[in-house]
């Protein structure tokens, strides 16, 4: 039986037996747990507390659930992304980027966005600050973003434009208009405001 709690605005799906053991199938076949849900704490560049993400296996897909805090009213682009590392003080290429350890998007295909298997719907926090969303993708299992450097989950501060680029997010190349790096790497997202890791298994 199938059973869907609500606790802190987040639903935990159990599964409770009915009278069986839960290695007994009838069949004489062991019945396969799903991997456990996992938390995932996410902190702000000042390390402030935001809230957490639950992830958890349910019908071939990861369940998300987010419930966050303490970010500013509207849209904002929300991530895997590829490195299990949430350093506030990160510098990349010389300058300060927050969070700029975990890296780009966590993909296994293309390398544009809109395509990155850790692209995820934006999150759209209300005027007190708060977020609450549950949705599923199967871009990726709980194995594969705990590799062996694990992943993180991000948030942006600014909307992500899911693919539709913006007409001055394109350049001329070669007499054509292309989009440019930033927005092929990241959707426009902006600036990472709230960073938590996923560990390695």
């Amino acid at each position: 039986m199938r059973v869907e709690v609500a606790i802190a605005g987040t639903v935990v799906a159990l599964l409770a037996g009915c009278g069986e053991d839960e290695n007994n199938t009838g069949t004489g076949a062991a019945q396969q747990s799903p991997p456990p849900a996992m938390d995932v704490e996410l902190t702000g560049a000042d390390g402030a507390q935001i809230g957490a993400v639950t992830l958890s296996e349910e019908g071939g897909a990861v369940r998300v659930a987010a419930q966050l805090e303490g970010l500013e009213p509207g849209f904002h682009g929300f991530h895997i992304h590829e490195t299990g590392t949430c350093d506030p003080d990160a510098v990349v290429e010389g300058e300060p980027t927050p969070f700029g350890s975990a890296e780009g998007h966590y993909t296994k295909g293309s390398e544009d966005h809109g395509e990155h298997s850790g692209d995820m719907p934006p999150l759209l926090v209300k005027e007190d600050g708060s977020v609450t969303t549950t949705f599923s993708t199967d871009g990726y299992t709980l194995a594969d973003i705990q590799d062996s450097d694990g992943s993180a989950v991000m948030v942006h501060a600014d909307p992500d434009n899911s693919a539709n680029i913006p007409a001055d997010r394109y350049r001329s190349k070669d007499a054509a208009k292309v989009p440019d790096q930033m927005t092929l790497d990241t959707g426009d997202s902006g600036d990472r405001i709230a960073c938590g890791v996923v560990g390695p298994k």
